[in-house]
């Protein structure tokens, strides 16, 4: 299920961005990004519409995927 980014609160919003970002892995890029910088790529990417925040009620986690990524029903996010 798409959950709206827009009705989490703030708070609660950076908080499940930065546990997103910190379990994603290392980068491998030519320079070394900072958390805070992660994090506002990730706003920047939901308010663009390119990844959604996603809930499964299998797993009953949140994830962020991105938006041509999105699972049907059946295949039990």
């Amino acid at each position: 299920m798409i959950i709206p980014w827009r009705d989490i609160a703030p708070e609660t919003l950076n908080n499940l961005i930065e546990s997103f970002v910190l379990r994603e892995g290392t980068d491998y890029g030519e320079h070394e990004r900072s958390l805070e910088q992660k994090v506002h790529d990730v706003v920047r990417q939901l308010k663009n519409g390119e990844v959604v925040l996603i809930w499964s009620e299998l797993h009953e986690t949140i994830n962020i995927m991105p938006s041509g990524q999105i699972p049907t029903e059946q295949e039990n996010i």
